[in-house]
């Protein structure tokens, strides 16, 4: 079983995906991580120093390859993974695709407090993340959509999501 968690950055990916990986006994991939790791940089730095259209593309090879070398895995993707090179296509085929439709109210109370960490939003002054939040949510919705799950429910039941993807 190969499933890959999409959703807006903050939205719990990495939290749920380490739950979800350990609740069905497969290995848990963070994206961004394995990317990091073969870049010898913070995704921030890769970003200052090579520009997003490079790490777009690294991101899409660290994920075909991943997805090609394990027989089955939870992976949280980054927030605009889906959203390049037709990824989304790519992941629906190969596996199921979870989008963690979290509340633009939540995101924002989460992301206010991890902006250093996050290199789109890192320069973006308090009052400008709200506006930045609902305006790039809503230009990604279209991706996201097309996952074959929605979970919508915040916070997410483990449970029920272990549930719905037997039944996905």
């Amino acid at each position: 079983m190969k499933i890959f968690l999409i959703g807006f950055m903050g939205s719990g990916k990495t939290y749920l995906g380490k739950l979800l990986g350990e609740k069905l006994g497969i290995p848990f991939i963070d994206l961004d991580e394995h990317i990091v790791s073969q870049e010898g940089k913070p995704i921030t730095g890769i970003f200052a120093s090579e520009g997003e259209e490079y790490f777009r593309l690294k991101e899409k090879e660290m994920l075909y390859s991943l997805t090609e070398n394990h027989k089955s895995f939870v992976m949280a993707c980054g927030g605009g993974t889906p959203c390049f090179f037709n990824n989304i296509e790519y992941m629906n085929q190969a596996g199921i695709t979870v989008w963690l439709n979290t509340p633009t109210d939540i995101l924002f109370a989460r992301l206010i407090r991890e902006k250093d960490h996050r290199p789109l939003i890192s320069q973006l002054p308090d009052e400008q993340l709200k506006s930045y939040i609902q305006k790039k949510f809503a230009d990604r919705k279209i991706y996201f959509e097309q996952a074959k799950v929605t979970v919508e429910e915040e916070p997410v039941q483990l449970d029920s999501l272990v549930q719905t993807l037997f039944h996905a």
